[in-house]
């Protein structure tokens, strides 16, 4: 199938995922996941208008970014190290991949020095797979009052990468309790955040469905990869 016909059959599906449970499809955003794709795929994605891409690591989306257009905007959805905070700052306008209070702080202090506030989700090893990264469930809250209180971050929501399986149903209680513990999250600060950012190419109609409203998709849109599969975070987001 061609990337208009993958777009299409995504589209299809965010529509009737969004039709089952009465929701706006406007209200789910879909992130094609654009690593270890070329700027070239990039490009043929963004002449069928989107413009809005997820990468996984740093020093691919420096090599990568400069190379698409200045019009296109990015998210950072893989594992981040404190020591690429500053090029993450500046590359990406979302963070989604925060999962510790020192990682917060780190960008915190580069998005100061760039005169910019960080928009952020919070990410959450919600299935406690000991192969990913993320916050335990139920330390979240423990850091989620330093964490807003950070002058250059602003939290926006949470995100989780869920096991993989052939079954999208033996993961919808797990998108389920992604979305209890952000209302949790919301009740804390006596403030709402508006995102959840769950779902994946096998299983986004169901997260769609448990309230996802950022789905990040790569094989069903781009193709499968060449790539031997990897299990950690970093390179298991699409």
């Amino acid at each position: 199938m061609t990337l208009a016909g993958n777009l299409e059959a995504i589209r299809n599906t965010i529509e009737a995922a969004c039709a089952r449970t009465q929701r706006d499809p406007a209200s789910v955003t879909l992130l094609p996941v654009s690593k270890s794709q070329s700027p070239d795929a990039v490009r043929a994605v963004a002449e069928l208008g989107l413009n809005l891409f997820g990468e996984s690591k740093v020093q691919e989306a420096k090599a990568k970014i400069p190379m698409c257009s200045s019009q296109l905007r990015w998210h950072m959805i893989g594992h981040l190290q404190t020591n690429k905070c500053r090029d993450a700052v500046h590359f990406f306008e979302v963070i989604q991949s925060v999962d510790s209070l020192e990682l917060a702080e780190e960008i915190n202090k580069r998005a100061g020095q760039a005169a910019k506030t960080m928009p952020i989700l919070l990410e959450v090893n919600i299935a406690g797979e000991a192969s990913k990264f993320g916050y335990p469930p139920d330390r979240l809250l423990q850091d989620l009052e330093q964490i807003n209180a950070l002058n250059r971050i602003e939290v926006q929501g949470l995100m989780t990468i869920a096991p993989w399986t052939t079954d999208p149903e033996k993961v919808r209680p797990l998108f389920r309790q992604l979305r209890e513990l952000k209302e949790r999250a919301e009740q804390f600060l006596h403030a709402p955040l508006p995102h959840l950012s769950m779902g994946m190419s096998g299983d986004f109609g169901v997260a769609i469905e448990e309230g996802a409203t950022i789905v990040r998709i790569g094989t069903a849109l781009f193709g499968p990869r060449s790539h031997t599969r990897q299990t950690k975070a970093s390179d298991d987001a699409a």
